[in-house]
């Protein structure tokens, strides 16, 4: 693959020369020099709760459970690092499949006969002062099964498979409202009906027709929670807008697939309008596939092995998102909304996540790759300290290089854990058949 030219960000030491980068991209961020943390300590009301802070730990799609959908020691050890983390909100931990067919990986956690011990068992492992919620998401085309919403002439050429009838998106309703009563039963405080990625819900809300005739599956869902169990707060995490899909070209840089259509998917437009059709009021904004368009999901100096060079600086990316984020929170005041894309900020991550609490609206920071390379930054940064490097996430994007080389999920780069794992020798491999290995 060619070399990259875009600076990176770790490199980018002092103030004055992050705002000359962004005035050079013709771009902004929200930030706060100094960091303002009394704004990030400030608490809030979520969920008929109060939460401490604005900090949010971020779902991700598990790889290691077992092959019926329960949770391991590597599971376990996840989560009780998102308990320490001083994060006041954990949106999920990860997600939680309301089918074992609705799996995107075949360890992903799912709904099962021992779902109501191990949910409560995980949440235990989480502090009793943290806001939790479940995310829970049955992936669609992106399935084990491929299951489409509709057909698609972009995606199709990527994964196919049968789409859904209406008497089996009832029938899934009915899944999702099973799986939110037992999340209630076990401690959670809200369900977050996923609607992002790529995955089911998305998929249906991408169409070409009327809103409402769009979110008529996303709605039935949430009423059928709604009415299973009562004491949750009903979530969603939605890709607010979307971006054709890429692929890598000859020097391996992302760029968008011949035949895509230059409007593609939900828009972020219509946001404000579906959650009030859907009674929502708290929302985590994100944006496109990890499938198919990864650059815009999760801004990253370094792709996966899978994926393709960043087509852009990855700082146009967590301006994108953040920017939409904000576009959201002013259209819709009432809406409790968590930011995602923050991860790539690295040592600059104090600064724009205060500034974009202080400043613009948005209740939450939330934190996805980074809380697995470096958990407690939360608390680190709400008491003042200085972040450990060493620890921060560069992107190197490992923890989903491994997955898809069949190995588990974690950080391998940082985490003391999982470099000590004799698998890393399987991963080294992988990265350099791929040529994707980091200037670390």
């Amino acid at each position: 693959m060619s070399a990259r030219r875009w600076p990176q960000l770790k490199r980018v030491r002092t103030t004055g020369a992050l705002l000359q980068r962004l005035a050079d991209l013709e771009i902004s961020l929200p930030f706060a020099d100094p960091p303002a943390i009394e704004a990030l300590a400030a608490p809030i009301e979520v969920a008929g709760r109060t939460c401490n802070n604005r900090f949010a730990i971020l779902p991700m799609e598990g790889w290691d459970g077992t092959d019926d959908g329960r949770p391991t020691d590597l599971v376990r050890r996840r989560w009780s690092r998102f308990g320490a983390s001083g994060a006041g909100l954990v949106w999920g931990g990860e997600a939680f499949a309301v089918r074992p067919d609705g799996r995107a990986n075949p360890n992903q956690l799912c709904l099962g006969p021992s779902s109501a011990g191990d949910l409560a068992g995980l949440r235990s492992l989480l502090a009793p002062e943290q806001v939790v919620g479940l995310q829970l998401t049955h992936s669609g085309r992106w399935a084990l099964t491929s299951r489409p919403a509709r057909a698609n002439p972009v995606l199709d050429a990527r994964r196919s498979g049968r789409t859904w009838t209406a008497e089996e998106l009832d029938e899934l309703a009915d899944a999702y409202a099973a799986a939110a009563t037992v999340a209630a039963d076990a401690g959670f405080d809200f369900v977050d009906i996923k609607a992002c990625h790529g995955y089911l819900q998305h998929e249906l809300l991408a169409g070409t027709g009327p809103l409402g005739e769009r979110a008529t599956w996303l709605r039935a869902t949430v009423e059928r929670v709604r009415a299973a169990a009562p004491r949750l707060t009903i979530a969603v995490r939605l890709s607010v807008f979307d971006e054709v899909p890429h692929h890598p070209g000859n020097d391996g840089e992302g760029e968008p697939d011949e035949d895509a259509l230059t409007s593609f998917g939900f828009v972020a437009a219509d946001a404000p309008a579906l959650l009030e059709h859907l009674g929502v009021d708290l929302v985590c904004v994100t944006a496109g596939s990890p499938y198919y368009c990864p650059h815009v999901q999760r801004p990253a100096y370094f792709p996966p092995s899978d994926g393709y060079l960043p087509p852009e600086d990855p700082l146009v990316g967590v301006a994108r998102l953040l920017s939409a984020a904000v576009e959201l929170a002013r259209a819709a005041p009432g809406v409790t909304v968590v930011a995602s894309g923050l991860s790539y900020l690295q040592h600059w991550l104090p600064h724009v996540a205060s500034g974009l609490v202080r400043d613009t609206g948005i209740a939450f920071a939330g934190l996805g790759r980074l809380a697995l390379s470096y958990p407690d930054a939360p608390a680190d940064i709400l008491a003042g300290r200085e972040l450990d490097e060493r620890r921060l996430c560069r992107t190197f994007s490992d923890c989903t290089t491994a997955p898809r080389n069949g190995l588990v999920s974690g950080c391998w780069p940082l985490d003391d854990f999982y470099k000590s794992r004799p698998e890393r020798v399987e991963l080294a491999a992988a990265k350099r058949s791929a040529r994707l290995q980091p200037d670390a």
